[in-house]
């Protein structure tokens, strides 16, 4: 467990210095800030083997015209994409990033469940995080440079709940950096005044909603 979560804070660090980094960015001088570079991003990149993941799975183990499908590419897709989303939008709106990568995080859970509820409904085995086949996965996500070709032989010729097991174990791994991405993000944002916007936009709210005064 420890291991994991060295790890992980190094992908965060790793996450965070992508950010602020020019050379992953807009390179374009002006007012509008540094922004872009998700490709850099260690959630980003787990996203993407999340989501490429997910289509394989459903297509190999799930009925193409059901309603779980869907939901489940659907899902994986939010969180891929929200976070490139996200970064592209951090040059003009920090709260926007901020709001699009809880977005990527509250599909990935939403995803979690529809893997952990196939494993539950077919009867089979949830592996303990300490087990040595989440071991094996654990390690293999510390790789530089990570992709699905990475997961390939797993994902396209293991049985369902192994591929199931092993994409839960990835998107662990994604939660984590996110939690931490969006703890940065708030940071961040209050720091730069995004309480006192909040604030304002709240009062502004709550006055428009106020009827009209009239004289007596």
């Amino acid at each position: 467990m420890a291991d994991r979560k060295s790890n992980a804070t190094k992908a965060t660090k790793t996450t965070n210095a992508s950010h602020s980094s020019p050379a992953s960015h807009s390179s374009q001088e002006g007012f509008i800030p540094p922004h872009g570079g998700y490709e850099n991003l260690f959630s980003y990149q787990k996203s993407q083997i999340i989501y490429d993941a997910t289509v394989k799975f459903c297509e190999r183990f799930i009925d193409r015209k059901s309603r779980t499908t869907d939901q489940m590419v659907q899902a994986a897709r939010s969180g891929n994409k929200n976070i490139s989303e996200g970064s592209q939008v951090s040059g003009t709106s920090k709260e926007g990033e901020l709001k699009l990568v809880g977005v990527a995080r509250a599909s990935l859970e939403e995803l979690l469940g529809d893997y952990q509820d196939y494993l539950r409904q077919h009867r089979h085995p949830l592996w303990d995080k300490n087990s040595k086949e989440s071991l094996y996965v654990r390690n293999l996500g510390r790789k530089p440079d990570l992709s699905y070709e990475d997961f390939r032989p797993f994902i396209e010729t293991r049985p369902p709940e192994v591929v199931a097991n092993i994409i839960i174990c990835v998107i662990h791994q994604a939660n984590y950096l996110l939690d931490q991405q969006l703890r940065r993000l708030e940071q961040d944002f209050l720091k730069e005044g995004g309480l006192r916007e909040r604030m304002t936009r709240a009062r502004l709210a709550a006055r428009a909603q106020q009827p009209p005064w009239r004289p007596a």
